[in-house]
């Protein structure tokens, strides 16, 4: 990889049954694309309920804005943002330039903390305006806040395993 580079782990959210981004998704690769057009992209994101894998839906979202095929490396097998932040850590582990992550922002600081329990010197990407109305902002605001300690404990566990 290029040295020098910023790679963008962007992190994956609902596919519609039809097989195109929920809004959540296509901010958040919007957001990620618009704060470093010439990066590497790491969409990540397994088969969901609906279409494609996740990463594989940002990955044509991210050429349809100019993005050449050859800055996307998709990682297709993370499940949730654990086994993502794990897979792409993997990904990146020789990767010379500096490391962002992108999501909403109620996800982005765990993200960020996951990514850099495995290995990886991440920041976070700036994030898309929110979509929802305060009182859904609110309930994923809550949930990460029970997610954050439970992957926190989980990722240093588990990257300790595979030491």
């Amino acid at each position: 990889m290029t040295a020098g580079r910023p790679a963008i782990v962007i992190f994956g959210a609902a596919v519609r049954p039809d097989g195109s981004p929920s809004l959540t998704l296509r901010r958040r690769v919007m957001a990620a694309h618009a704060f470093a057009p010439e990066a590497l992209f790491v969409p990540t994101g397994a088969q969901g309920r609906h279409g494609p894998a996740e990463a594989a839906v940002m990955a044509r979202l991210l050429q349809d804005l100019g993005t050449p095929a050859d800055a996307i490396l998709q990682e297709t097998t993370g499940t949730d943002t654990l086994s993502s932040a794990r897979a792409c850590a993997a990904l990146l582990r020789d990767h010379a330039g500096p490391v962002f992550a992108a999501s909403s922002g109620y996800h982005l600081p765990r993200c960020v903390m996951l990514l850099r329990i495995y290995g990886l010197p991440a920041r976070a990407a700036p994030a898309p305006e929110a979509a929802h109305r305060w009182q859904e902002r609110w309930w994923w605001r809550a949930r990460e806040a029970a997610a954050l300690p439970y992957d926190a404990v989980a990722g240093t566990w588990d990257s300790k395993i595979r030491r």
